[in-house]
């Protein structure tokens, strides 16, 4: 059962219990409707409370079945929420904790709601490209108001029970219990109060107007279309609420289930279901057991106070972890204190952050220039520049100083970490820990599993990246791990395409219209070209077969490094960071297009994305058989919250699976006969051919 079902004198109490949520899963509803056909039948039953066990009235539906039959079996959620409504016994809502989704749906349908302090409530649908669709868009306006429900349905984003009941008007909670200690006891006492009151009061029965009608809604609609771009449900709940103030209740239901089932067929919906689910998945590690015992993590250390060394800092502090910051000289680490005390300052400013939280944090923050003062840390993290001999020196110092069972991660995001390890006598306890630019602010970090890495350290950094508020995908080792060792096959595809006639901002602006937050010149001179450059030249000695193209060799030369130097393959203005197309750039392509004996073609916008975004799924099937990544969608994770990958496509991945890995390999067949291109790039990685043969996906 999923449900607990109890009598506590004239008082039914049917308690949800599905944890972690008490999702509303098929096994949990048909527990409820046979707890309320229960609580009809027995006469000495006066009134129903419905509430959840443990951390959670319920946060809606069942992940376990989204997308499966069973979320649509009788009863499904419309259907429980319909004999609710025609209970001729009062039914009363108990909130508490999380009380989201189908969850505040049910509560809707209930005749009353109690609300604990701090429950948090939403209707978070539009986050998977969907909207509410067990009566939300026609209930929550009629009990709320129309725009505050507006505002919680289009953004998804919770709030707080006692600030929904502060609204004027409001008839979504009839009471809020003084404590969540005592909302059971104060649920029971209130369903004994209106035990005999008729007839009983049912949200579809509120009114629901807006003063300004039409005019409302299409300034609403004005101010979202911006913000939704891609994403077709943010319109549609504005759509489906405006429903709500012209039909009646059940013409607008019609509408609202005709527009759910609809966007449940769009792309950008298969996009957000997977992404939602990816993530849950990533931290899943197949030969590491969820029971595995952690190493108590109270300090961490720093080793660098870099832009990288800073951000990481900056994480473990948000989090309440004491750090000790290690630098060379006294003059990096006051540049480096003063760079974090400027984010934190600057977060205070936009309002992000209260003074009194900033000086909090900084006193957790201490600085050495000593390794003997790192003794005593849990976790250590090396931040230093990315070049090997560095690196051996660090971890040489590590060793020597760390005590036992201290974990010693490094930040590389190339380099080859079991020879990291090899450094140390305790390679048990070495892992990666590649933190993205600006390590302060990207959700993405990618755990590097060296041979030797004990499970226990794998899984006590999974758990560390969930405190610090980070999204975690396990990575096996190789040249560049996951992500950047698909941005190199990227990354020289767009030099290919220079050659053949692209301009660098052609380029880019066809990736961004396809939806990436960078293309990949711009990115480039984010990045620091030179370090792409130093990448190249490591490449050319160990494997001196894979072709490059050399304009960005050229551009190096010039001393062009990006936006850190004014220029790249842009130029920028002082202080700006807008990237201006550069006449001395093209001109050096146009030359070095010449003295190959290249004459330029004209490539469209449709080639360009192809010829990229494929270059990414080739070498993502390759790290997939290769053993590098647990499966498709950790890759997926990686592109999306590590290099501005479009969350409406849903990873290069999933995107290949979408477009048919028969049209992407057809595709990668039809590049390799271009006479300038590399023949070898584009064979297609063997699991894509076995795939494409099984009529499979990724």
């Amino acid at each position: 059962m999923s449900a607990d079902y109890t009598v506590q004198g004239p008082v039914a109490l049917i308690t949800l219990n599905n944890p972690p949520v008490n999702g509303l899963g098929l096994a949990t509803r048909v527990a409820l409707t046979d707890g309320l056909a229960r609580a009809l039948a027995d006469e000495a039953v006066t009134a129903i409370v419905i509430t959840g066990a443990g951390k959670a009235f319920s946060g809606g539906a069942d992940i376990t079945e989204f997308g499966s039959p069973k979320a649509f079996q009788e009863p499904n959620l419309l259907s429980v929420i319909l004999a609710l409504e025609a209970s001729p016994k009062p039914v009363i809502a108990a909130v508490h904790s999380v009380c989201m989704g189908g969850g505040l749906e049910l509560a809707l349908g209930c005749h009353y709601r109690i609300a604990a302090l701090g429950c948090q409530v939403a209707l978070p649908e539009v986050k998977l490209g969907l909207l509410p669709g067990a009566g939300g868009t026609q209930r929550l306006p009629r009990a709320l108001g129309v725009e505050p429900a507006l505002n919680m349905i289009v953004s998804g984003e919770p709030v707080k029970s006692e600030h929904l009941l502060a609204l004027p008007g409001q008839k979504l909670f009839d009471k809020l219990a003084m404590s969540p200690d005592t909302l059971l006891a104060e649920a029971l006492a209130f369903a004994l109060e209106v035990a005999n009151v008729r007839p009983l009061p049912l949200v579809r029965h509120l009114p629901c107007k807006h003063p300004q009608g039409d005019g409302y809604f299409q300034f609403a609609r004005n101010m979202v279309k911006g913000m939704a771009k891609h994403f077709p449900a943010p319109l549609k709940c504005i759509d489906a609420v405006q429903a709500a103030t012209q039909k009646t209740f059940v013409d607008g239901m019609a509408f609202e289930r005709d527009t759910f089932l609809n966007l449940m067929w769009t792309p950008e919906h298969r996009a957000l279901k997977h992404l939602f689910l990816a993530e849950r998945a990533a931290s899943k590690v197949p030969d590491v057991p969820a029971d595995t015992g952690l190493r108590a993590i109270h300090s961490v250390a720093v080793i660098g106070s870099g832009t990288m060394g800073g951000g990481i800092a900056m994480n473990f502090l948000n989090a309440g972890v004491p750090v000790t910051i290690l630098e060379a000289q006294p003059e990096a680490l006051a540049r480096g204190l003063a760079t974090i005390r400027k984010n934190y300052e600057s977060q205070v400013k936009k309002g992000k952050l209260k003074p009194d939280k900033l000086e909090q944090r900084l006193a957790l923050l201490s600085t050495t220039l000593s390794y003997d003062d790192l003794k005593d840390a849990d976790l250590v993290i090396e931040a230093v520049f990315e070049d090997m001999g560095v690196k051996e020196a660090v971890f040489r110092e590590l060793d020597r100083v760390m005590k036992p069972g201290a974990i010693l991660a490094s930040n590389t995001s190339t380099l080859d970490l079991n020879h990291i390890a090899a450094i140390t006598q305790r390679p048990q306890d070495v892992v990666g820990l590649h933190f993205f630019s600006p390590a302060n602010v990207m959700k993405l970090l990618e755990v590097v599993r060296g041979d030797k890495t004990a499970k226990d350290v794998l899984a006590t950094v999974l758990a560390l990246a969930k405190k610090i508020k980070k999204t975690a995908v396990v990575s096996g080792v190789c040249d560049g791990f996951i992500g950047n060792r698909m941005v190199d096959p990227y990354i020289r595809q767009a030099g290919f395409l220079l050659d053949e006639g692209c301009t660098p901002a052609q380029v880019d602006r066809a990736m961004e219209k396809f939806g990436m937050a960078m293309g990949p010149f711009r990115m480039s001179d984010l990045a620091g070209n030179d370090i792409g450059w130093a990448i190249r030249k490591r490449r050319y000695v160990e494997a001196p077969q894979v072709k490059y193209s050399r304009t960005a060799d050229l551009l190096c030369e010039q001393g062009r490094f990006g936006q850190k130097t004014g220029a790249g393959w842009y130029d920028y203005l002082p202080g700006k960071r807008d990237a201006v197309p550069s006449a001395q750039v093209v001109q050096m392509i146009e030359e070095h297009r010449a003295s190959l004996g290249i004459t330029p073609r004209k490539i469209s916008d449709d080639e360009i994305v192809q010829r990229l975004v494929y270059a990414l799924v080739n070498e993502g099937a390759r790290i997939l058989e290769d053993g590098i990544a647990n499966k498709s969608s950790d890759i997926d994770i990686v592109y999306i919250y590590g290099y501005g990958f479009p969350v409406h496509r849903g990873g290069p991945m999933h995107y290949a699976n979408e477009v048919g890995l028969f049209n992407v390999v057809a595709a990668m067949q039809r590049f390799a006969h271009n006479q300038l291109d590399d023949a070898s790039f584009w064979q297609p990685a063997p699991l894509l051919q076995r795939l494409v043969a099984a009529g499979s996906t990724l």
